[in-house]
């Protein structure tokens, strides 16, 4: 229905708009507007925290009314893949409003690389003595180079963990290494890729442990400050194979990078806000 309505629109080259809840998962439609980005496309996602006539014991209501299955969907806007999600734990439960990290704790970051789909990089910090961590803040860039990435996130003074195939050498850097790219414009990348303390580098090991610290309270994430994030965390999903679907997850795969080398990570050695936002910088900005 909605391509046939669509091409309706080739004549007038009218706007189509939808407004609906996704109770029927990634349809063909919600993964064209989910998972496929275009300049002629744009979601807008309203949660129920979005409705400001409702008391918080209204939207408390309102949500146990619903069946379990289907109050993500409900009341955020996530499409419905019942076992197939990867990540069941409740946003509600994830979340938590920023507040000035402590200097004593822990604080490093995750990145993941890419071009023509996002780079990201994820600000982690950990609470030792309770053994939480907290997604601090997300930024995602598309088609950008090291340079300018660096440029981006240079102010954050973090090491970073990073992926295997940043030993290999694509984008701008003729033939140099993309982690050493990295280094070279001024961040401070861990002396090895992302690995478990054994050397392994298991996809699964990893999304079952950030799994198991959601369910016990153990993984937080900053309200406000980490959307891209969020977007990912919500569409993360097995094929009917049981598979990870591979699409649309540099966010989560940054921050798990991060949790495969929080052993690497450090203490901060001065006192700041650091969950105010990431701010892009012009290149030649320090």
């Amino acid at each position: 229905m909605y391509f046939e309505a669509l091409t309706r629109t080739n004549v007038s080259q009218g706007p189509i708009w939808l407004t609906f809840t996704p109770l029927t998962g990634v349809s063909t439609v919600v993964k064209r507007y989910l998972m496929e980005p275009s300049p002629d496309r744009h979601v807008t996602t309203m949660t129920i925290d979005d409705v400001g006539h409702f008391s918080e014991k209204e939207r408390t209501q309102i949500i146990d009314s619903y069946p379990e299955h289907e109050r993500e969907a409900r009341t955020r806007g996530v499409p419905t893949m019942g076992s197939g999600r990867i990540f069941t734990t409740s946003e509600e439960k994830l979340l938590v409003d920023p507040f000035e990290i402590p200097t004593h704790w822990l604080r490093w970051g995750g990145c993941d690389f890419g071009w023509t789909h996002y780079a990201a990089f994820c600000e982690l910090a950990w609470d030792r003595d309770l053994d939480i961590i907290y997604v601090v803040r997300t930024l995602r860039l598309r088609e950008q180079t090291p340079i300018e990435h660096a440029q981006a996130i240079r102010n954050c003074r973090l090491t970073w963990a990073w992926p295997r195939d940043g030993k290999r050498a694509t984008l701008e850097g003729a033939g140099i290494p993309l982690m050493r790219q990295y280094a070279d414009a001024g961040l401070d990348m861990m002396h090895e890729h992302a690995q478990f303390e054994d050397g392994s580098v298991s996809v699964e090991a990893g999304l079952m442990e950030m799994a198991d610290r959601m369910r016990g309270g153990r993984w937080k994430v900053f309200r406000a400050q980490n959307d891209s994030w969020l977007e990912e965390y919500r569409l993360y999903h097995r094929d009917a194979e049981g598979r990870v679907v591979a699409e649309n997850d540099d966010a989560i795969s940054a921050s798990r990078y991060g949790l495969m080398m929080r052993r690497h990570a450090r203490v901060a050695g001065w006192k700041s806000r650091f969950y105010r936002p990431l701010e892009y910088q012009p290149l030649g900005i320090v």
